[in-house]
C-alpha cells in the first residue's frame, strides 16, 4: 500500500534480520528516504546478545555499517499513531545489495522465476496463540485460558479480549489484505491469513503483520506466540507458504485440464523440487531448537518429504481448488521463520526441480498418520538439520551461499548454547525453560 508522507511526522523503517526479527530506526519524514546506517555485525548477533564473527558480520573488520534504505512501495499508514508511517528497508553495502538480506534473497529467488518466464504469487497462513503474563511460567508468560474457544470459532466467544477483532480493524486500516481471521484448533490458538498476491508484497505483508499483532496484544497487556511448539500438550503453530506461477499471459502454471488431477507438467515438477530438498528446506524454514519438537510423526507439521491431494498430512499439499486458484501449500515452517527467507526457500526448491527435470513422486495415498509413502524426513534436531542444510550445496548455493553461510554460523552457535545449558534434545519431550526463555519475548 504505497502512499506520500504529508501529514506523517517519521517513518518507522525496519528490516528483517537473520533471525527474522524486525530491526531498524525511527527516522524524521524528512530525512527517510535518505535511509540510514545500521552496524552489520548485526548479523553476528545472537537472541542472548552474545556476538560471533559469523560470515557478514564483519565482527573482526571494524563492526562496519550496512545501510538501510526506505522502500517507497512499502510505505503504509503506521498503527501506533496519526503520525507514524511504516516502511520496509532494503539493505546495501557499499552501494551493493547486502547478500546475507532475506530480502534480497527473496528478490533474487523471484528473479530467477521471471527468467524462466513466471511471476510468482503467494499467499501465507499464520498461527498463533494469545498470552496473558505470568511471573513463574518460563518466559513470563501462559496460554491465555478460555474455555469457550473451539476450532474455527468467531466472536467474543473466542476472542473475549477482544484483541483479535482489534488486530483485522486495524489490518485493513494500514492496508494489510487480511483473507480470513479464526479461532484454531486448541484454546486461544488463532489462525491468521492475508490475501493472495505478489510475492514480495505479501513477504513484507506478513513481516510487518506479525509486529503489528503483537504490539496490538502488547498495548492491552497481553502477548501473542508465534513459536512452533511453545506448549507441549497442544497443537504447535505453523506457518504455510502457497504458492503458484503465472505465466507471460497472466495465466496460472500449474494447472493442466487434461491430467487427471488437473496439474500442469510445471507443477508435478516444482512439487518434485520440494521434496528432493525437503531435508534442506527444512533447515531454514523451522530455524530454532524448539521447531522439532513440532516436526514430529503425525502433527499435519510437513514432518515428511511427500505431497498430497487436499491432504493436510503432508508436507506439500495440493488443495482442491482448480483454476486460477490451483497452488502448491508447503506446511513446514512454523512462526519463528524469517518469513522473506521461507517464501525464498520454497521458491528455490521449487524451481531447482523445474530446471532439473525432477520425477515427481507419488502422490500420498496413506492416512498420513501411520501409513505414508516415503521414508525420508525432517531431522531430529537443529543440528542435524544444518548438517542435512550443508550437504546439500546445490540448494544452498541456488538459495544464496551467503546467507546460508551466515545462517548456519548463527544456528550453530545458539544449538552449542542450548546444548551446554540443557545437555541433551529429545523433541518428544516438553519444551525447556531455556527455549521459553530464548525465543518467546521475540516470537
Amino acid at each position: 500500500m504505497a502512499m506520500d508522507l504529508t501529514g506523517r511526522d517519521r517513518v518507522r523503517v525496519m528490516f528483517p534480520d537473520h533471525l527474522g526479527l524486525a530491526r531498524g530506526k525511527y527516522l524524521p519524514a524528512h530525512l527517510a528516504p535518505k535511509g540510514t546506517g545500521h552496524c552489520a555485525t548485526l548479523y553476528g548477533l545472537g537472541y542472548d546478545r552474545s556476538m560471533i564473527p559469523a560470515p557478514g558480520s564483519y565482527l573482526l573488520e571494524g563492526l562496519i555499517d550496512v545501510d538501510a534504505t526506505m522502500d517507497p512501495a512499502t510505505l503504509r499508514p503506521g498503527w501506533e499513531d496519526d503520525i507514524t508511517a511504516v516502511a520496509v528497508a532494503d539493505l546495501d553495502m557499499h552501494g551493493e545489495p547486502y547478500p546475507y538480506s532475506a530480502r534480497h534473497v527473496l528478490k533474487q529467488a523471484i528473479a530467477e522465476w521471471a527468467a524462466l518466464g513466471y511471476s510468482v504469487q503467494v499467499g501465507v497462513e499464520l498461527e498463533a496463540y494469545l498470552l496473558e503474563p505470568d511471573k513463574g511460567a518460563p518466559g513470563g508468560w501462559k496460554r491465555f485460558e478460555n474455555p469457550r474457544a473451539m476450532v474455527y470459532g468467531t466472536g467474543i466467544g473466542n476472542d473475549p479480549t477482544g484483541i483479535i477483532d482489534d488486530i483485522m480493524v486495524m489490518a485493513n486500516r494500514c492496508g494489510f489484505r487480511t483473507e480470513s481471521i479464526n479461532a484454531e484448533f486448541d484454546e486461544s490458538q488463532y489462525e491468521l491469513t492475508l490475501e493472495y498476491g505478489d510475492a514480495l508484497q505479501v513477504a513484507d505483508d506478513i513481516f510487518l503483520f506479525r509486529v503489528m499483532a503483537r504490539e496490538l496484544a502488547l498495548a492491552k497487556g497481553y502477548d501473542m506466540t508465534f513459536l512452533g511448539k511453545p506448549f507441549a500438550e497442544l497443537s504447535g503453530t505453523g506457518v504455510h507458504v502457497n504458492v503458484s506461477f503465472l505465466d507471460a499471459d497472466g495465466n496460472n502454471a500449474l494447472i493442466d485440464e487434461g491430467d487427471p488431477d488437473g496439474l500442469s507438467a510445471l507443477a508435478r515438477q516444482a512439487i518434485a523440487g520440494l521434496c528432493a530438498h525437503h531435508q534442506a528446506l527444512t533447515a531454514v524454514t523451522a530455524p530454532t531448537v524448539n521447531a522439532y519438537r513440532r516436526l514430529q510423526p503425525a502433527q499435519l507439521s510437513g514432518y515428511w518429504a511427500n505431497w498430497g491431494l487436499d491432504h493436510r498430512c503432508v508436507a506439500n499439499r495440493v488443495p482442491a481448488a482448480r483454476g486460477a486458484g490451483t497452488r502448491i501449500e508447503n506446511r513446514i515452517a512454523d512462526g519463528a521463520v524469517n518469513v522473506h527467507t521461507a517464501i525464498a526457500a520454497v521458491l528455490t526448491a521449487a524451481r531447482l526441480g523445474v530446471v532439473g527435470n525432477l520425477d515427481c513422486p507419488p502422490a500420498e495415498t496413506g492416512d498420513g498418520f501411520e501409513e505414508v509413502n516415503t521414508d525420508v524426513c525432517a531431522a531430529s534436531n537443529l543440528s542435524e538439520a544444518l548438517d542435512q542444510l550443508e550437504a546439500d550445496t546445490t540448494f544452498t548455493q541456488a538459495l544464496g551461499q551467503d546467507l546460508v553461510d551466515n545462517y548456519v554460523a548463527n544456528k550453530r552457535h545458539e544449538w552449542d548454547r542450548y546444548i551446554a545449558a540443557e545437555g541433551s534434545f529429545d523433541g518428544e519431550q516438553p519444551p525447556t525453560a531455556w527455549e521459553l526463555n530464548e525465543y518467546m519475548r521475540y516470537h
